[in-house]
């Protein structure tokens, strides 16, 4: 593991995913779903079909309601070829007492990775410590690191599993779009 300065400092999300974005002819059926997307999914991927969930109420049948901090991702498994979040995991409590102890931000990696389809890609694009973004807005309750991927939901370490994360993932890559880190995961099974 290194230090935040060991990450790349990038300008835009397409060089996060350099080498990774398929050819046109390639994306024929592919799938994403973008967490928290207010109005409009983001799509970087360039999946054929876009998804959404956000926590308001939206008329379009592409974008389901879901209050992603006690419930689950409204689709079935193995669904999705790409899921994004972009400024939504820093929303996510990593504990609560209500009425029992659970662990929301553990519980929503375990729905990402029940959703994505073998071998699919998570995007997290999130304000990190040690940057004061993540700190200004009240509503951001999880403070994230470099390390949260790498040492909690990765294919090596693991550590998240003491928390009831059931999945593994395999960090493909980590990039700083200061303040925000853009961390991509891939499932592994």
């Amino acid at each position: 593991m290194g230090t935040l300065i060991d990450i790349p400092e990038v300008r835009s999300v397409d060089q996060c995913l350099k080498g990774l974005i398929a050819k046109a002819s390639d994306l024929h059926g592919t799938s994403t779903l973008d967490l928290g997307c207010g109005l409009n999914p983001q799509n970087p991927f360039r999946a054929e079909q876009v998804y959404g969930i956000d926590i308001r109420d939206n008329p379009s049948k592409y974008i389901k309601s879901a209050d992603l901090t006690v419930e689950p991702i409204p689709f079935e498994d193995n669904t999705f070829d790409f899921i994004t979040a972009f400024d939504i995991i820093e929303h996510i409590p990593k504990v609560i007492y209500a009425p029992n102890r659970r662990f929301p931000f553990v519980e929503l990696m375990n729905e990402v990775w029940r959703t994505l389809k073998p071998n699919g890609y998570f995007l997290s694009h999130t304000p990190v410590y040690p940057y004061s973004a993540i700190f200004g807005d009240p509503t951001h309750i999880s403070v994230l690191t470099h390390e949260t991927f790498t040492a909690y939901f990765d294919d090596v370490s693991r550590n998240a599993e003491m928390y009831g994360f059931n999945g593994s993932f395999k960090v493909v890559s980590q990039h700083l779009i200061i303040p925000h880190l853009v961390s991509v995961l891939q499932k592994k099974v």
